[in-house]
């Protein structure tokens, strides 16, 4: 295939019910498809359901067979589409996971991403979490691959570490992509400096979607959904409210990046190396 890809990132505002935030995350999808001819569709971190702890078990569903898995599945099928569906609280026996569903242009479920590093964080009067008070940790990397380019799939806390992005480089992605509700305390901080940094390490495209801001919530989102070349360079970025991004990804850039400053090939195995234990 070329090797420009043409994505779309989807900054979906909050709704009162699991409907309507599935009706307009499918509307979005079937209107960025249209209008800008995208290839690839991303959705947010907790996109369907409220980000809170005391919410998840009430939203949680099985993935691929729940509803909104199949909404996905079905408008993924019906426009030919790669869609990462953001994440949506996932029900399996008696865990709860944080997991981000992918699909492809058939329809077919590809795989999903279970969060790997589970946001736990205490800021005293300003911001406090634990994800690790409700969800289970996933043990798996996810990679899949769009014509002769391969995606990697991380959740927002994961992207806090260099070594998760430095694996999915490894593994040989080319973009790496990250739903993401980063909290707006620290999203000014280091959400975009973040993004910057994991696309420069290691010569490839990041992205992280980000659901709007939403000051109602007990858990305010950032915002600022982000897209970052191999150079590390901000290719463009939202703002605080609903949003959509789109942006055309041309991977020789990462080939050429990588022959022009050929750090992944110049790291010192004989006195360090990433090893992957699972």
């Amino acid at each position: 295939m070329a090797p420009i890809l043409r994505i779309a990132v989807l900054q979906l505002d909050s709704f009162p019910s699991k409907k309507e935030a599935i009706e307009n995350a499918i509307n979005l999808i079937r209107t960025v498809v249209k209008d800008k001819r995208a290839q690839l569709v991303i959705l947010p971190e907790c996109w369907n359901s409220t980000y809170s702890t005391a919410e998840f078990a009430n939203s949680a569903e099985s993935i691929p067979d729940g509803e909104t898995s199949l909404a996905l599945s079905q408008v993924t099928s019906e426009l030919g589409i790669y869609l990462i569906g953001g994440t949506y609280p996932e029900k399996d026996e008696d865990k709860l996971f944080n997991t981000c569903p992918v699909w492809g242009p058939k329809g077919e479920f590809l795989g999903k991403y279970r969060k790997m590093h589970l946001f736990d964080m205490d800021i005293p009067g300003v911001c406090t979490f634990k994800e690790s008070s409700v969800f289970t940790a996933g043990n798996e990397f996810f990679t899949f691959n769009i014509g002769e380019f391969k995606v990697g799939v991380g959740i927002c806390y994961d992207q806090r570490f260099p070594e998760f992005a430095a694996v999915n480089r490894q593994l040989g992605c080319d973009l790496l992509v990250f739903p993401s509700a980063f909290d707006a305390f620290t999203g000014p901080m280091h959400f975009e400096l973040i993004a910057q940094a994991r696309a420069l390490d290691n010569s490839m495209f990041v992205v992280l979607c980000s659901p709007a801001r939403d000051v109602t919530k007990d858990y305010v989102a950032y915002g600022y959904s982000t897209i970052c070349d191999p150079w590390g360079r901000v290719v463009c970025h939202g703002k605080e409210g609903p949003t959509v991004l789109t942006a055309e990804l041309d991977f020789d850039m990462c080939s050429t990046i990588r022959k022009q400053i050929p750090v992944l090939n110049q790291k010192r195995t004989d006195m360090y190396k990433l090893q992957v234990l699972a």
